[in-house]
């Protein structure tokens, strides 16, 4: 338990950021599954789709400094070949 006033306001802080990057990385989840089932099912289509809006979460969750950049270029990089080798 925080003693301080600044201490109390940066817990209450602490916990209204963890719940918007939880949500955050959910919808990168989701984005990423719906991906990954869209190239199981070898629908160019809706692949294609889906790795654009996976890449506008990506780059969402990087803006927030969620994420690392790094970390986002290679995963968008690594999808991108998985969608080319389907092609």
């Amino acid at each position: 338990m925080a003693n301080h006033k600044s201490a109390q306001k940066r817990s209450r802080q602490t916990i209204n950021k963890t719940k918007i990057n939880h949500n955050v990385l959910s919808q990168l989840k989701t984005s990423y599954n719906k991906f990954i089932s869209s190239l199981n099912d070898k629908n160019l289509d809706v692949s294609s789709e889906s790795l654009r809006s996976f890449n506008a979460i990506l780059s969402k969750a990087v803006k927030k400094r969620i994420i690392k950049k790094r970390t986002a270029s290679r995963k968008l990089s690594s999808l991108s070949d998985k969608l080319k080798k389907i092609i």
